[in-house]
């Protein structure tokens, strides 16, 4: 499988000795530069280790896959006037602190705007591709060709419910590292990850040995990251850094990353064990 941009991010934390730490974050929560400033955070400030990967969200209006947390907080970007162009500075705030950035996005909102346009604007941001929920490989056809054209990473995604020859497919797809979504349903914190992962990332590891595999839904902390880095590539964490962000929105400080800071410190620790 080739590395690409992004995956690149997930062999350097393998040659370091541990594994990787992907922090999810939609743009326009609280705003957009509240979302900016956390964005920043997650990347890791002086000699605290952030997260290895960022996963830029992009609000949407129907947001099938998200749980509560990520939807509230989609919908208050959204009501307070976040825009799809909005994601091209989060990512060029990434990339200028030396992070990798991908943005994860519906399907919808990439056509709408244009998918060339969309891939063209993404790469001069910075960008190293995008994560696709909604989207299969069978009908990629216009991102395989966007992407192509502009050196960007394809990341599609696995389930429990994935067939074989589905994994095989997804794996040849991609370009970067595949996600595993760890439980089916919707993202959110869980009090436990589900026992269904290493069973579908051994599956992966059988059918496509040579694919990095991320997994994410319902990693809220440094126990639960470092149970999945012991067989996967990567934790990949949202929904527990939205919810501290909603919490002090909803204490009237929400520029205070006092919470979200001291969770990033425990999952970065967590992968490192």
């Amino acid at each position: 499988m080739n590395a690409g941009i992004s995956g690149k991010a997930f062999q350097r934390a393998i040659d370091e000795g541990r594994k990787a730490l992907v922090g999810y974050y939609p743009v326009g929560y609280p705003d957009v530069p509240g979302s900016l400033d956390v964005l920043r955070a997650l990347c890791g400030e002086g000699d605290q280790p952030g997260a290895d990967l960022i996963e830029i969200g992009l609000p949407y209006s129907d947001p099938v896959m998200d749980g509560v947390v990520i939807q509230r907080a989609g919908t208050r970007a959204l009501a307070r006037g976040v825009r799809t162009k909005d994601v091209f500075a989060a990512v060029e705030t990434v990339a200028n602190t030396g992070t990798t950035a991908v943005v994860m996005t519906y399907w919808n909102l990439v056509d709408h705007y244009g998918v060339d346009a969309f891939a063209r604007d993404l790469a001069a941001a910075g960008g190293a591709g995008l994560i696709t929920p909604d989207l299969v490989p069978d009908e990629a056809s216009d991102w395989f060709e966007a992407s192509d054209a502009h050196g960007l990473d394809r990341i599609f995604l696995v389930s429990p419910s994935s067939t074989d020859e589905r994994i095989v497919a997804t794996a040849n797809a991609c370009r970067g590292w595949m996600y595993a979504t760890a439980v089916m349903g919707v993202t959110g914190t869980r009090t436990q990850t589900s026992s269904l992962a290493p069973g579908l990332v051994a599956r992966v590891r059988a059918l496509a040995p040579d694919t990095l595999v991320g997994v994410g839904l319902g990693i809220s902390n440094g126990d639960q990251a470092a149970d999945v880095a012991a067989f996967a590539d990567a934790a990949i964490v949202g929904s527990a850094f939205v919810k501290l962000m909603l919490a002090a929105d909803d204490a009237g400080t929400p520029g205070d990353l006092s919470g979200l800071t001291t969770l990033l410190s425990d999952l970065a620790a967590g992968v490192r064990r």
